[in-house]
């Protein structure tokens, strides 16, 4: 946080001098045309040159320290003391070619492997899931992956040529480098949100690489989860009088939406959708603490500011790739046990889309587990009950 403070005032005072040196430049062109050219007014522009180029030279320093000294915090017990055999690591790999980010974490090294798929598309959850689910490190070998186009991985891969399968391709990737690291036939998987779809990608072509898959959140029909999630934000605005939005919601029409601002479209509804879980009072902790996570030691200052980059700019362009996939017709046969982690109130991935999808879905294990208090990520509104439950449905496999 103070690598950030220093950061924005270094910012803030390069963009003060920058405006002198126009400022400043503007006054000598003018004296000059007129011959009335003052000795101090070129000894003030250089000063103002000096000291913006000395801003600019701090500032790259410090981005540069910065993310160089990026990490993540060793596991501690109780006491204080760093278990003997745990692991803490902030580390970048490179999978088919493209260098990403993950970090791994974990009591024993020895524990079973967990890997978090993140949500999104461009999402980075790296460190929220070490501040909610600090628990599992207690039982797992916890592995959080920063997916192409999104935070510490933004420039893994340029985002125009960033599909689904880049993901899969990678996911498997990584999958094999964490198998043969920690000498384990197979891992485990935890998807949340778009990390929920990825998770069944995974598992659909790769089975014998997973002992099983928790998909939370979860996505089963891209399309018809827009026009849901937008027709909600309707009802809602309605039943409130909110007309602004109504109109707002109407001038974009109804989803999907394709082209340049998928992201700003998506996010009116989205956004008003996310606020209204968070007043409902039947859920728990209700939502993310997004300074607390952007601020965290994994990020650097060029991190922090992919954080949230990946969030526009990734998902904008993934995103509208993913509207003609229906789990419920293209992935109903899984060689792999998979269990679903849902909000009771989650108005943004319908429910009732999961339960369609559990209904014709083939697996050799396969159940919904409820969270009565929690509405689309509830592994931070319930993360102790989350953490049990994961407990005990991998405890089986």
């Amino acid at each position: 946080m103070i690598q950030l403070v220093l950061f924005l005032i270094l910012t803030v005072l390069s963009a003060a001098a920058l405006a002198g040196i126009i400022l400043q430049t503007v006054c000598f062109v003018i004296t000059r045309l007129k011959k009335k050219t003052k000795p101090k007014q070129l000894i003030r522009l250089r000063k103002m040159l000096i000291f913006f180029a000395l801003m600019m030279i701090l500032n790259t320093v410090l981005i540069t320290v910065s993310q160089l000294t990026a990490s993540t915090p060793r596991i501690v017990d109780e006491n204080g003391n760093t278990p003997e055999n745990s692991i803490a690591e902030l580390i970048k790999v490179e999978l088919n070619g493209r260098k990403q980010w993950i970090s791994i974490r974990g009591w024993d090294k020895n524990a079973p492997v967990l890997l978090f798929l993140a949500g999104g598309p461009g999402g980075t959850q790296m460190a929220a899931v070490r501040y909610e689910l600090a628990k599992l490190e207690k039982h797992f070998v916890v592995v959080n992956w920063d997916q192409p186009g999104s935070g510490k991985s933004y420039y893994a891969e340029k985002t125009k040529n960033i599909t689904a399968q880049t993901y899969i391709e990678n996911g498997y990737a990584l999958t094999e480098y964490l198998k043969e690291r920690f000498s384990q036939d197979k891992i485990y998987l935890v998807g949340e949100s778009w990390g929920s779809a990825l998770g069944i990608f995974l598992v659909d072509k790769y089975p014998e690489s997973y002992r099983a898959l928790i998909g939370t959140g979860q996505m089963v029909d891209f399309a018809e989860t827009e026009r849901i999630d937008y027709a909600k934000a309707i009802e809602i605005a309605k039943s409130k009088g909110d007309i602004a939005l109504i109109e707002r919601l109407n001038a974009n029409g109804e989803p999907p939406y394709y082209g340049k601002d998928v992201i700003w479209k998506s996010a009116v509804y989205l956004n008003y959708l996310s606020a209204y879980m968070a007043a409902n009072p039947k859920i728990q902790n209700p939502g993310y603490n997004t300074f607390r996570d952007v601020g965290s030691s994994e990020y650097g200052l060029l991190d922090k500011l992919n954080f949230f980059r990946g969030i526009v700019n990734t998902y904008n362009h993934v995103y509208q790739q993913l509207y003609d996939i229906d789990m419920r017709t293209d992935y109903k046969k899984l060689d792999v046990p998979v269990y679903f982690f849902l909000g009771r109130y989650d108005v943004n991935a319908p429910t009732a889309l999961v339960e369609e999808y559990v209904q014709v879905l083939d697996a050799p294990d396969k159940r919904i587990v409820w969270f009565e208090h929690s509405g689309h990520n509830p592994w931070i509104n319930e993360r102790e009950k989350f953490v049990g439950e994961v407990l005990s449905c991998f405890s089986e496999n």
